[in-house]
């Protein structure tokens, strides 16, 4: 992974109108991102996922665009493979997948929806992602698994990336993690999610936690880890002048991780080369949009490095 250049994306959740949304998605080309994200949840202010990306596509001529991340029990993955190929199509080939579980409990019991075990989540996106780059390859694809069926089915269009737009895999959980390493283009390190789908596992931060995390992905993806795109979510955001004191309540256990980025212009960007350079993590999503102003000149100044 030497020489890999820093990458940035924004999660993006949500606009009052097709203008201001097309605003919000040149303004983010124009500042040194590279993918707008879209989240994907039955809940909250937040639009819905393959509507917004299409939106964004058209509204700027450079910026990717993708989701962080698709929910796998909301679609069937033959619905999802022809969606998502479409608008690998219709954006010019600027589409990135990124592809989760579904976690969310209030998303599934407003939905009505089986909020299964983890166990079973994962084997079901493990299958879902058999299907889907099935799907996206030149051939009639058939499938016969125990949560999928697929037989002799050929869609089009096909992505116009090929063999297949990136796939972004992220987690905390260590099944999903080897999952990822195996499957994806991309792995995004978060922490863990607790069983209940309530939110993360408080338990799961921490630097040590984090390595172990970086080292599973190293283990299971074994000789194809160089081709693999580590990133993850930047979760606290705190900039401060040269010699202004830091409030304690700004730490957390995730402080020593590259999930939380607090320190004068300078300690942040040393923070990021040191994680790529000793770590190998080159892609940084940040996860809440009012950081934008504050993250927008370290992006631009690590942009093209």
């Amino acid at each position: 992974m030497a020489g890999r250049r820093f990458r940035f994306g924004a999660v993006v959740r949500g606009a009052e109108s097709a203008r201001e949304w097309a605003e919000k998605a040149r303004r983010l080309e124009d500042s040194g991102f590279d993918v707008l994200l879209v989240p994907d949840h039955l809940v909250g202010p937040r639009l819905a996922p393959v509507a917004a990306l299409m939106a964004a596509a058209c509204a700027t001529t450079r910026l990717r665009v993708g989701t962080l991340v698709f929910a796998n029990d909301f679609r069937h993955p033959a619905v999802l493979a022809k969606e998502t190929a479409t608008l690998d199509l219709l954006s010019d080939g600027r589409l990135e997948v990124g592809l989760g579980t579904g976690w969310m409990a209030a998303d599934y019991a407003g939905a009505g929806l089986a909020f299964e075990p983890p166990g079973t989540r994962v084997d079901r996106l493990a299958e879902a992602i058999a299907v889907l780059k099935g799907l996206w390859g030149d051939e009639p694809f058939t499938h016969e698994g125990a949560h999928y069926r697929i037989t002799a089915l050929d869609q089009h269009p096909k992505p116009l990336q090929r063999p297949h737009p990136k796939l972004l895999l992220g987690g905390g959980g260590r099944r999903m993690l080897r999952l990822a390493a195996r499957e994806a283009d991309v792995v995004n390190l978060g922490m863990r999610v607790r069983p209940d789908g309530t939110g993360p596992d408080g338990t799961d931060g921490g630097l040590k936690a984090f390595l172990a995390k970086l080292e599973t992905v190293r283990e299971a993806a074994g000789p194809r880890y160089n081709d693999i795109e580590l990133g993850t979510s930047i979760m606290q955001l705190g900039i401060r002048k040269p010699n202004e004191s830091w409030s304690a309540a700004h730490t957390t256990t995730q402080d020593e991780t590259p999930q939380v980025l607090l320190g004068t212009h300078h300690d942040i960007t040393d923070k990021l080369r040191y994680w790529r350079d000793e770590h190998d993590i080159s892609y940084y999503v940040l996860h809440h949009e009012r950081d934008l102003p504050t993250f927008t000149p370290i992006a631009e100044s690590l942009a093209s490095t």
